[in-house]
């Protein structure tokens, strides 16, 4: 049996709970593979609930050959990855990189595109992670573990497979516009660490633009002691360039939960790095509860960060801390997230669509944070992920590129590009699975949480205004949508979706979603699923095309 080790995560709960709230696990009944769902069963439809709102790269492209990540094709990376599916012309890599703004994704090497090299229908996610019988019915209760997983690649005929996929990762992230990757250290030896070492190579080998921000996870056997923990972070800063230094020379350290082992351990940790490997480190803790622990982390920390909430309702004070760790002479790492649901936790967060993830951004752009951290890149046990996966394909990572260049510049990118991206999810968000199939342990929403919404939304980025015809099973709608960004939601109903874009008549673009909603299922399932116009399948190949 492939052993992944899993930790506990919190949301920091400071200005919504009276204490701290697990955060880990998710699942998955229904996985695309490749060409199409897993059959599902069906059950009676509830009443919905609804609540309504008013509502091109610049580089040049490489051929490469990468026998890992491709099964043996040419792919190519750069400009012809992304000028096909984002509404804008991305700016240059010097650019990017250039703005002192940065955007890291956080990575969680459990999960990597791939865990055994084997075709998708046969390897582990799909056999266990995927499946409620999976590791001896270990998920059955919860409908399993995942709900959707890492785009599949053909079986790699090369023996560094791992590393051609870490770079593949390295690839997708930086052609983003993203600055680099949050590196969560779980343990200093075995699968994970190896990983680890994997992925600081691939960033080094692939773009060395692309940096690596350590974060040694405060909740795992990493932070058991503390001399042993700086010998490796020490080793790791000797061997690999991709770790993140500031112009100054100082190593970015950002340990997650640092609470855990407390404000002495980890300036005993600083101390201990300077005095016997003479590194200076620029450490900015990560905490689960921010306001509880600041002042005590403040006299040796260069910035702050928080592990940060996944709803509307637990989003609205984002500019709190922002204010808080400027006024102390600190910088600040704002979380962004898409979505959150835990099956195996029987929690989930109400995203709101995409409401979640542009208030995040734009809170982060508007108070003006100093970074940003994306909770996560892959972590599908806490179903945050936007990295190219089955059920939200590319379009996540498409709107970062588009929310990062605002961020980054200041100004919102000028569409080049009609694109709709439509979000939704599979089932009314109070229904239950049949029975029969085992899934008992439902999810409920987290305490604090925006209510649940049933709603399918269409997000449109238009050169010119045009007319916009959506269909949600029986029902049809249409709008006049106007140049730029927009949003408009309508109710969610059992059936297909599809959405449309016309001017004068004349077809522009559309996007059927490859998703039914269902009112009988086998496994709950509260995550979002996203779909592209600008996508094939509405979810893209593994180039994003």
């Amino acid at each position: 049996m492939l052993v992944v080790k899993k930790v506990n995560r919190w949301v920091n709960s400071t200005n919504i709970f009276s204490g701290k709230l697990p955060l880990v696990g998710v699942v998955t009944a229904t996985v695309l593979i490749g060409v199409g769902l897993i059959a599902l069963t069906r059950a009676a439809t509830p009443a919905a609930s609804i609540e309504l709102e008013n509502g091109l790269l610049s580089s040049d492209v490489t051929n490469v050959s990468d026998v890992g990540a491709s099964g043996g094709k040419a792919i190519k990376f750069g400009s012809a990855v992304a000028t096909g599916s984002l509404p804008f012309s991305l700016s240059s890599q010097t650019s990017l990189k250039g703005s002192p703004k940065k955007v890291f994704a956080h990575y969680f090497t459990p999960y990597p595109i791939s865990l055994d090299n084997k075709a998708a229908a046969q390897d582990y996610y799909t056999i266990n992670y995927n499946n409620p019988a999976g590791e001896s019915n270990k998920f059955y209760a919860y409908g399993g573990f995942f709900r959707q997983r890492p785009l599949p690649r053909p079986v790699s005929a090369a023996t560094t497979w791992q590393l051609d996929d870490m770079k593949t990762e390295v690839r997708r992230a930086t052609n983003a516009g993203l600055d680099g990757f949050t590196l969560d250290i779980l343990s200093l030896t075995g699968s994970n660490y190896d990983r680890m070492k994997l992925l600081l190579q691939a960033a080094s080998e692939t773009d060395p633009s692309f940096k690596i921000v350590l974060m040694p996870d405060g909740t795992s056997s990493a932070t058991a002691d503390v001399n042993t923990l700086a010998s490796s972070v020490a080793g790791l800063a000797s061997q690999y360039n991709s770790l993140y230094k500031l112009a100054d020379g100082r190593l970015v350290i950002s340990p997650f939960a640092p609470e855990r082992q407390g404000a002495a351990y980890w300036q005993n940790w600083v101390t201990i790095m300077k005095s016997t490997y003479n590194i200076d480190v620029a450490f900015v803790p990560c905490f689960l509860n921010y306001s509880a622990n600041v002042a005590t982390f403040a006299p040796f920390s260069y910035g702050f960060s928080n592990w940060g909430n996944r709803s509307p309702a637990t989003n609205q004070n984002i500019a709190t801390n922002i204010n808080d760790a400027h006024a102390r002479g600190k910088i600040w790492m704002q979380p962004v997230s898409l979505q959150d649901e835990r099956p195996s936790k029987s929690v989930y967060d109400e995203a709101n669509n995409t409401d979640n993830f542009r208030l995040t951004w734009s809170g982060a752009t508007a108070n003006n944070a100093d970074w940003i951290q994306i909770p996560t890149w892959n972590d599908y046990s806490e179903g945050a992920e936007i990295a190219p996966s089955t059920h939200t394909g590319w379009s996540p990572l498409n709107l970062a590129s588009y929310y990062l260049s605002k961020f980054k510049f200041g100004t919102a990118p000028i569409i080049s590009k009609d694109v709709l991206y439509v979000s939704h999810r599979v089932q009314l968000a109070g229904a239950t699975p049949d029975p029969a199939a085992g899934n008992t342990s439902l999810m409920q929403l987290r305490v604090g949480s925006s209510p649940a919404r049933d709603t399918v939304e269409v997000l449109s980025f238009l050169k010119a205004p045009g007319n916009i015809t959506v269909k949600i099973g029986s029902a049809t709608y249409a709008y006049a949508a106007p140049a730029g960004e927009f949003t408009q939601i309508y109710p969610l109903q059992v059936g297909i979706v599809t959405a449309n874009l016309s001017r004068s008549g004349t077809a522009v673009v559309s996007v059927d979603s490859p998703f039914n909603v269902l009112d009988l299922f086998t496994a709950q399932d509260e995550q979002y699923h996203f779909v592209s116009s600008a996508l094939s399948n509405g979810i893209g190949d593994l180039n994003g095309n």
